[in-house]
């Protein structure tokens, strides 16, 4: 193999697991460092850089870092990254004077923002400190789109929404909320220089059996639907027997919010086995901690409508298998059931809807009804309209369409600056050696054994009685800290020089988990089987040294290494050295 080219930052990034695996690529090492020195604004600001609602987020991602999480390698459990962001959220002091400050002249460009979801407010945040003037247009009469819609307010209240998107309104967006748009043609011919659309995936799907007509739409209702209802007030009770077709988050928050809205027979029905729900597991968990059964394998047949009320639903009890093809299949088994209800809410998923959007704009869409969008740089088939979050690509979650906010804001600002918009900015990245003097590092380097601590919740007679108060009470200063400590500083990377190495084998000696080996130079499938430990995670990279002065090189499998710092303690020459590398993901800036 060819000798590493650590000089790469997609290198090292990709090595630091859980901001390679954040579609943001928040750089969550540094900022659970500062959590654990009680340094919490800084760390508030480091992930409002990169994902920008970390209260939100706190509460409410769907934590793609945490599987990725190196922990988790070594310990039952990742370390609990996402709750360790609301610490910050949550215990920060006032940061208004951090932000970035707004130039009073502008830019000349002028921007329309259609929506005031996660994605639009992130294209705000972004563009706003270049001084370009931007005009948000937002149907209903608060910002925060399906985070404040979709999300109970037990799970995310309201004031930490309140918070962190007027951080991004009061830096001069002109928003102008309780207005739909309904003509592009209309909003284009206003003279904007570009225009977002960020408008999320606002279609609920329908699920029409017989009996749905003589419903008409009373008590069988589009989940998401529901809950936007609930979050603006305008449901406050549900019957008696609710029912929820679905098995994703929506499903769960649906579940819960009726529970709490004074429903006695909450039921949520699959077609699936729980073990192949879509639902977060936490979410799953919170959901049986409450009662709510979850009945699986049942296959909806028909709504029982008598005299215009829905008195219950039939079921077909079925075999769930997944075939040769990994193909679900649904094998009827002849049984039926029937579930008394008087309400029943669908999560099945959502759809895009753009009827607004006239078809002679040079916008090309879909078969599924989607706007034809570059997947890198969010521009649609007419150059001065850009797509993100949930109206690009269909539904995902709130640190995808952030980052595709970010996307896309560099691709408006390099658009509207006259710049090839593939040829994307650089990340900003860096290495610095740790080492202050013999045996002494600016970082903890040992790996406690503390197991990971669960998050404290409010009684749960308390938490059912009230769709408002917030179920999870996150941790305090102490179990902050002592979570922090078990994070493994992937980001500290531990690099080796070549020409310093005198193979005398003590790092191969210390190193905890045999990732080192002096060895003879071959292809990369032989060289990774001829390590001390085979290197079998093609996932991850091998580290392989220039030649040394016998022939041989220096390989370290970058999966199993726990970046300890002991080959570099070790080392009589400071071959390896401890360098902690900093990767901020690129974003628009002056120039």
């Amino acid at each position: 193999m060819k000798p590493t080219d650590t000089k790469n930052p997609e290198y090292f990034h990709k090595v630091v697991d859980c901001q390679y695996a954040c579609p943001a690529h928040t750089p969550v090492p540094e900022y659970i460092r500062l959590i654990a020195a009680g340094k919490y604004s800084e760390a508030y600001m480091i992930n409002w850089e990169s994902n920008v609602f970390p209260g939100i987020l706190g509460r409410t991602c769907d934590r793609p870092c945490e599987p990725a999480c190196r922990r988790g390698r070594i310990d039952e459990k990742p370390v609990a990254i996402c709750r360790l962001k609301r610490v910050c959220a949550d215990m920060k002091d006032d940061i208004k004077s951090m932000l970035p400050k707004i130039p009073k002249n502008k830019n000349g460009f002028k921007l329309a923002i259609i929506g005031a979801g996660p994605s639009a407010l992130t294209v705000a945040r972004d563009l706003m400190p270049l001084g370009y003037e931007i005009d948000l247009f937002e149907a209903t009469s608060k910002a925060g789109g399906f985070m404040r819609q979709q999300i109970p307010s037990f799970r995310l209240p309201a004031e930490v929404i309140d918070e962190e998107t007027g951080y991004i309104l009061d830096m001069g967006v002109n928003a102008h909320f309780n207005t739909r748009i309904e003509s592009m043609k209309d909003l284009m011919a206003k003279g904007y220089d570009a225009v977002f659309v960020g408008t999320g995936a606002p279609t609920g799907r329908q699920l029409k059996l017989p009996g749905f007509e003589l419903d008409n739409g009373k008590n069988v209702q589009v989940g998401v639907e529901w809950l936007a209802q609930v979050a603006f007030e305008h449901v406050t009770e549900t019957p008696k027997d609710v029912i929820v077709i679905g098995g994703g988050n929506t499903a769960m928050d649906c579940c819960r919010t009726a529970l709490r809205l004074g429903a006695k027979n909450v039921k949520v029905l699959l077609r699936t086995p729980i073990s192949a729900m879509v639902a977060s597991p936490w979410e799953i968990e919170d959901t049986q901690a409450e009662g709510i059964p979850i009945l699986e394998n049942h296959s909806p047949l028909e709504y029982i409508v008598e005299d215009g009320q829905l008195k219950a639903m039939r079921f077909e009890l079925i075999e769930y298998s997944i075939d040769d093809e990994g193909r679900e299949v649904f094998a009827p088994t002849g049984k039926e059931e029937t579930i008394d209800c008087n309400l029943v809410l669908l999560a099945i998923g959502q759809a895009n809807a753009f009827p607004w959007i006239e078809r002679d704009l040079g916008i090309e869409f879909t078969k599924i009804g989607l706007a034809k969008v570059d997947d890198v740089t969010f521009q649609s088939t007419n150059p001065k309209v850009f797509f993100g979050g949930d109206a690009a690509f269909g539904p995902k979650n709130i640190i995808t369409a952030v980052a595709q906010g970010h996307q896309a804001a560099i691709s408006i600002d390099m658009f509207l600056k006259g710049e090839e918009l593939i040829e994307r900015p650089d990340p900003s990245t860096n290495l610095l050696s740790q080492k202050m003097g013999i045996h002494e590092w600016s970082y903890a380097s040992m790996v406690t054994e503390e197991k990971r601590h669960l998050v404290p919740h409010i009684d749960l007679d308390e938490a059912i009685n009230s769709h408002k108060t917030e179920v999870e009470l996150g941790f305090d200063a102490k179990t902050a800290l002592e979570e922090a400590e078990r994070c493994l500083n992937c980001d500290v990377e531990t690099v080796f020089t070549a020409d310093k190495c005198i193979e005398c084998d003590a790092c191969i000696d210390i190193c905890p988990v045999d990732c080192l080996t002096f060895t003879s130079n071959s292809e990369e499938a032989e060289l990774r089987r001829n390590l001390n430990v085979p290197a079998l995670n093609l996932g991850q990279p091998i580290f392989v040294s220039d030649h040394l002065k016998t022939g041989r090189v220096m390989v370290k499998d970058e999966d199993v290494c726990l970046h300890c710092g002991l080959c570099a303690e070790r080392c009589p020459t400071s071959a390896w050295d401890m360098q902690k590398f900093l990767y901020i993901a690129p974003k628009p800036v002056k120039r």
